[in-house]
């Protein structure tokens, strides 16, 4: 992906908000800091751990991070507590 298709993803998302299906099938928006469940031991997390994201952003391959404790980490690492 270049840039300018990244910049254009980019302008229609925020880094303070995420969007989540529930288990009921509806939408919910959810505003940082919300809490996720470390679902397996990286970095200084520890599985079973709640943590609260400060920000979400993306990579170049469009993959989710969250910024946790001012470190990134990929979504896949945590379930979101709604």
């Amino acid at each position: 992906m270049t840039k300018k298709e990244l910049a254009e993803v980019l302008k229609h998302s925020s880094p303070r908000e995420i969007y989540v299906i529930t288990h009921y099938n509806s939408l919910k928006r959810l505003f940082c800091p919300f809490s996720v469940l470390v679902l397996k031991d990286i970095g200084n997390l520890k599985i079973g751990q709640t943590v609260l994201v400060d920000e979400v952003k993306v990579t170049h391959e469009l993959k989710t991070v969250y910024i946790i404790q001012n470190q990134a980490y990929y979504y896949n690492y945590f379930n979101i507590l709604v």
